[in-house]
């Protein structure tokens, strides 16, 4: 979008082009399609093959988030536009490759799907878990405060044998007055009701990172979380620019006689570039799901940079929000 664009006001001209620019983005298909070529494009964790039959090296699998499609499943987003400030119905389906609507999931984290929303200046964040209706059509309320670009994620797994967990991305154009907003400063706490939740380790490219997060309250380390979709902790990460959706894996849970209650909660991931990303961290106290969020910045494999965070040991890890300027907000994304 052009910057007299982004300086206007969001209204139904402006929503007509976005419409306008995400059905071509929709239809365009992946970042090198078109015509045939010497090679086959890059197909996701595959082999690619030459025309002759011979086999080249394997490609890496796209972060996910980045396709509205991908291995037979669709991200059929029935809510294309919202009005800033005002709760409205989000609905979407996700579809098989014959067209029907999905209506059994394997459950992931107390959950069928889980939905996220971000923006693209990734200032404002939701954790989600909408209800699925008898027709396959999932359905949430949503109240996003500010105009702009933003991207749904829907994280999920078919129940259908032999199908895997996937993570599909489509945009969804909030509309209203406008005001440009900077990725939040780089910082390694966050301020959230009283809570103080500080980072430990970094993010490197291409390798598989500890992080560690501290929750204190009033200064004093809680030791006390309650557990949220099946840890003590719920973790994304969302890579600043194409906003590719992280995996990440809590280290142990609830019960399992070695994992804590906090103060720390502890998650591997792997960064697949170098660059920035927003890392939101959903916990919950006395009832209450919480967000943290973080901006962090990543070095390539190997590089020295005298960075001086701790690195993550031990532990394991809600639903919320994040607020312009990066402050963090409560909220609860259960079923509506």
């Amino acid at each position: 979008m052009n910057t007299a664009a982004r300086t206007g006001l969001y209204g139904a001209a402006l929503a007509a082009t976005f419409a306008a620019a995400y059905g071509l983005g929709a239809t365009a298909g992946p970042l090198g399609g078109g015509a045939d070529t010497p090679r086959h494009g890059t197909h996701q964790g595959k082999t690619v093959t030459d025309h002759d039959g011979r086999h080249t090296a394997r490609t890496a699998a796209l972060p996910g988030g980045l396709q509205v499609s991908q291995d037979g499943y669709t991200l059929d987003l029935r809510t294309p536009r919202v009005t800033a400030g005002r709760e409205t119905p989000l609905r979407f389906v996700i579809r098989d490759s014959a067209g029907k609507a999905v209506t059994d999931y394997t459950e992931a984290h107390d959950e069928d799907l889980h939905l996220v929303l971000a923006s693209r200046d990734l200032n404002t964040f939701r954790h989600l878990h909408p209800a699925l209706g008898a027709d396959g059509t999932w359905s949430v309320p949503v109240d996003l405060p500010a105009a702009g670009d933003y991207r749904v994620f829907a994280d999920f797994a078919p129940a259908r044998k032999g199908a895997g967990a996937l993570t599909l991305g489509a945009d969804l154009a909030v509309t209203g007055p406008y005001r440009p907003r900077a990725l939040p400063p780089r910082k390694t706490t966050a301020e959230v009701d009283g809570y103080t939740v500080t980072l430990e380790g970094r993010l490197t490219a291409g390798t598989t990172s500890g992080l560690r997060l501290v929750v204190a309250k009033d200064g004093r380390p809680v030791t006390d979380l309650e557990p949220y979709l099946g840890a003590y902790g719920h973790l994304v990460v969302l890579r600043s620019g194409d906003l590719a959706y992280l995996h990440v894996h809590p280290e142990g849970e609830p019960g399992d006689g070695t994992t804590r209650p906090g103060p720390g909660v502890s998650f591997t991931a792997t960064a697949p570039s170098d660059g920035s990303y927003r890392l939101f961290l959903d916990f919950k106290h006395r009832g209450t799901v919480r967000t943290a969020a973080f901006t962090v910045h990543t070095s390539p494999a190997g590089a020295a940079t005298g960075h001086t965070e701790p690195h993550a040991t031990g532990g394991t890890g809600g639903t919320g929000h994040t607020e312009p300027g990066g402050h963090t907000g409560s909220g609860h994304g259960g079923h509506p």
